[in-house]
């Protein structure tokens, strides 16, 4: 048990997909002045370093950030993720990747709010430190730091359990991600369960859960049953980068499911999705889908267009 570690992982095409989503997200909630709360349930240790034993052995980074690092032609919404990759790599080198704690915070104003949760012991101490790092660097730089303390609150907690307590949020106004590592097949469960006592507690929110498309029936249901429960405000959004391994190994497809998502993400997502299939493909296997509740879009399509 907790022996997922996300440093494998860091930057692939899963996160690609999810931290562009995120920041469409977070850009929406930044459009009005009144202060909101984000809360990441499972938050990792935040920053994770590409050239680490763990993230240069698998290199799935070669499938996801990689592909897009120096490309001139990135859509509005994908250049506004690598944009935000590369201010955490000054030198120009791809050396560090943020997690969604980091990208959260890096859009995130002086009066909005940061919730992290963790439950891995290593995880939780370099995600702890990692924000320290943050602080130094600008008390080295003449500058007030006020990340951690009353903006950003960091426990060792269980964010399935821990998420009620802020629900809702003084503002009216929050963002909860939600994305385990469904290494243990009972966080599906616990997703469905979490958003259901999300929504009698909070039902405005918005709420982003991360999935992988996986043969196993928990991963097959897990979207269906979210959709029953959001009812009639939704969108799903699922990036597949090329057909399953022979050998059954490696994520080839995961997907975001937003409950009250921004009228403006449907439309970002159609001009976006294309684009990342074209660039980020395996095989002919590469497409998307987008599903909008209301039936405004239900796409299952390979792109018509090419990314150059």
């Amino acid at each position: 048990m907790f022996s997922y570690r996300h440093a494998f992982h860091a930057g692939n095409h899963a996160d690609v997909l999810k931290h562009t989503v995120l920041l469409q997200l977070l850009d929406y909630l930044n459009q009005k002045e009144t202060a909101y709360t984000v809360i990441d349930t499972h938050a990792g240790a935040g920053v994770y370093t590409l050239d680490s034993e763990f993230a240069s052995k698998s290199k799935e980074f070669d499938s996801g950030i990689a592909r897009l690092w120096d490309r001139k032609d990135l859509p509005a919404a994908v250049a506004e993720y690598v944009n935000l990759i590369k201010s955490m790599n000054p030198s120009g080198k791809m050396r560090f990747y943020p997690g969604s704690p980091f990208c959260a915070e890096k859009r995130m104003r002086e009066q909005d709010r940061l919730r992290l949760f963790e439950m891995h012991s290593t995880e939780i101490k370099n995600l702890e430190e990692n924000f320290r790092r943050v602080e130094a660097h600008a008390a080295a730089q003449g500058q007030r730091s006020n990340v951690r303390g009353k903006r950003v609150m960091i426990q060792r907690a269980d964010g399935f359990a821990s998420m009620k307590a802020l629900l809702p949020p003084p503002s009216r106004r929050a963002l909860v991600l939600i994305d385990p590592s469904y290494e243990d097949k009972d966080d599906y469960r616990k997703v469905k369960a979490a958003i259901e006592d999300a929504l009698v507690r909070f039902a405005t929110g918005t709420y982003a859960v991360w999935y992988p498309v996986l043969g196993r029936l928990e991963s097959q249901q897990l979207p269906e049953r979210l959709k029953r429960i959001a009812g009639s405000n939704w969108l799903n959004v699922t990036l597949c980068v090329g057909n399953p391994q022979a050998e059954g190994m490696g994520l080839h497809s995961s997907g975001m499911l937003v409950i009250n998502p921004p009228w403006t993400l449907e439309a970002t997502l159609k001009e976006t999705m294309p684009w990342l299939v074209e660039a980020l493909k395996r095989d002919e296997g590469a497409h998307y889908t987008l599903q909008v509740s209301g039936g405004s879009a239900n796409i299952d399509a390979k792109p018509r267009v090419r990314a150059k």
